[in-house]
């Protein structure tokens, strides 16, 4: 029995909600309570029980019990080897796992800058954040540059599951891709036409709506 703890706007929940559904994965989802003025407040009980971080996600799997979506990532792939997620060369598995670590490493921490200054984007703090997510975007498009379809190669990876995530989350902040990113952006679109991907991000663009929030175009296709 798979039990998977995430929340309504949770990047890194949604992540180990889409890596779920394209494993194939029967697993019963919890989005633990979520209010715009209160967020995650009072945390979920079992999430404070199992994650000393307190977030989401938490999987728990028969007496597993584990947090952070990474590590869910690596579990589910062990567990359930195919389809494959993570390459079979040990250096192509290697530059895919720093590509996912990038994402939630060096690229989201502009997001998180942003978003306390969603009424100051001209606050040196904004315009600092938004000029390192370009920048991201920059070598990303590079990276496609040899035609590859998906940031690892030719094979869809977790690295893709958490870039996708990631800049869902800078295109709601005011760090869009650029529109002459044309390959980065053909690559949102490949990932916006998988299954796991458009169920996952299109609750997340239905709860917005009803919060009343704006979204981007890309994920208003997807609600």
């Amino acid at each position: 029995m798979f039990r998977l703890y995430s929340g309504p706007l949770s990047m890194y929940g949604a992540k180990a909600q889409i890596a779920v559904l394209e494993k194939g994965i029967e697993a019963e989802l919890v989005m633990v309570p979520f209010a715009m003025k209160t967020l995650y407040e009072p945390k979920h009980p079992e999430v404070l029980r199992i994650n000393p971080k307190r977030q989401v996600p938490v999987l728990i799997h028969d007496d597993l019990e584990i947090f952070d979506s990474t590590q869910i990532f690596e579990y589910l792939e062990d567990l359930c080897p195919s389809p494959a997620l993570w390459p079979q060369e040990p250096a192509a598995r290697a530059r895919a796992r720093l590509l996912e670590l990038k994402s939630d490493e060096v690229y989201f921490p502009h997001i998180i800058r942003l978003m306390g200054l969603q009424d100051a984007p001209e606050d040196p703090a904004a315009i600092a954040a938004r000029a390192g997510a370009a920048a991201y975007y920059a070598d990303i498009e590079t990276l496609l540059a040899d035609g590859r379809p998906w940031l690892a190669g030719t094979q869809y990876t977790y690295a893709d599951i958490a870039f996708y995530m990631a800049q869902l989350f800078g295109e709601r902040m005011g760090a869009p891709i650029p529109g002459a990113a044309g390959r980065l952006i053909a690559w949102r679109e490949r990932m916006d036409a998988r299954p796991a991907v458009r169920q996952v991000a299109g609750a997340m663009g239905r709860y917005l709506l009803s919060q009343n929030r704006r979204l981007p175009a890309f994920l208003q296709a997807l609600t």
